[in-house]
């Protein structure tokens, strides 16, 4: 059954604005299994227990994730791999891989996700099958990171995300297993803070991070946001400060960001943290990340 929590109506003036200490406040970053070097190279830039999420991507082995988990508890963060349902083979190999998640790397937390592949790979379809599986719970699994889809889903119509959401939050909650919710990357503010009063207004009351792309080329940018299903019209390009004619610029998350501090409302939307996903380096990313205050200023 759902939670019977009441929210507030949001609202979005700027008496009400989120402080940029408070949305900053425990932000995770994504990495793959590449990434591991350049996690240490920006390990300084980064504050002690930073959640790393460690993404499950085509091509890349079980071996990569579980030696980049590894990296990131060794420099003092908390691996967060994730889980892709239709890439996992068997029930066996689910076992193995939890396993070896647990001994080598001390992990505590994971994000399940059903993954890009059209037909499953094995037993699991999404990332419900498993968390139904109890394997996680089996393992000592504490905490759980699951997807939230502000701007719809390439493959899934906006109405069942929504049910399959709030089907994950049942779940999860009867289990008593504590989870948050974080969001692909966009441009715009608008449909973000939409959809988080939306998910507010069912009772769902998990901690949300919201996507953030870290700085990079505009035709990085624009090539992610076509993979993943983004919005990128040349209205919104132009709100985030791109440039169509200007491909090879670097741009920033700034101007979004700074909308997001600006109209997020903390007593009515709950706890908001940014996720930044470092298209243009891992580097880049965690000094942005450093800089942002000073340049507010």
């Amino acid at each position: 059954m759902m939670q019977n929590v009441e929210i507030a109506e949001a609202s979005v003036g700027e008496p009400e604005a989120l402080p940029h200490a408070t949305l900053f406040d425990s932000f995770s970053i994504e990495i793959t299994g590449k990434d591991t070097a350049a996690l240490q190279g920006a390990s300084h830039l980064l504050a002690p227990a930073t959640s790393v999420s460690i993404a499950s991507i085509p091509g890349e082995s079980h071996d990569a994730r579980v030696a980049a988990a590894v990296t990131a508890r060794r420099l003092g963060f908390q691996p967060v791999p994730h889980i892709s349902a239709r890439r996992i083979l068997s029930t066996a190999e689910l076992d193995a891989l939890l396993a070896r998640f647990i001994r080598e790397a001390d992990v505590h937390s994971l994000f399940v996700v059903a993954g890009d592949p059209d037909v499953p790979m094995g037993p699991y379809g999404d990332s419900l099958a498993l968390i139904r599986s109890g394997l996680l719970s089996k393992y000592g699994i504490r905490k759980i990171g699951i997807a939230g889809y502000p701007e719809g889903h390439p493959k899934i119509n906006s109405p069942m995300l929504f049910d399959v959401l709030r089907e994950k939050h049942d779940l999860l909650t009867a289990a008593g297993l504590e989870y948050d919710i974080t969001t692909q990357f966009s441009f715009d503010a608008e449909p973000v803070i939409g959809w988080i009063e939306r998910i507010r207004k069912l009772g769902i009351t998990a901690p949300i991070r919201i996507g953030v792309p870290g700085p990079a080329s505009v035709k990085t940018l624009l090539r992610f946001a076509t993979i993943c299903g983004v919005g990128a019209s040349a209205k919104v390009m132009t709100k985030y400060g791109l440039s169509i004619g200007k491909l090879l610029n670097t741009a920033g998350p700034d101007v979004f960001v700074s909308e997001l501090i600006r109209r997020l409302a903390p007593a009515a939307l709950g706890t908001v943290r940014l996720h930044f996903y470092p298209f243009g380096g891992v580097g880049k990313t965690a000094e942005w990340i450093r800089d942002f205050p000073s340049n507010q200023r």
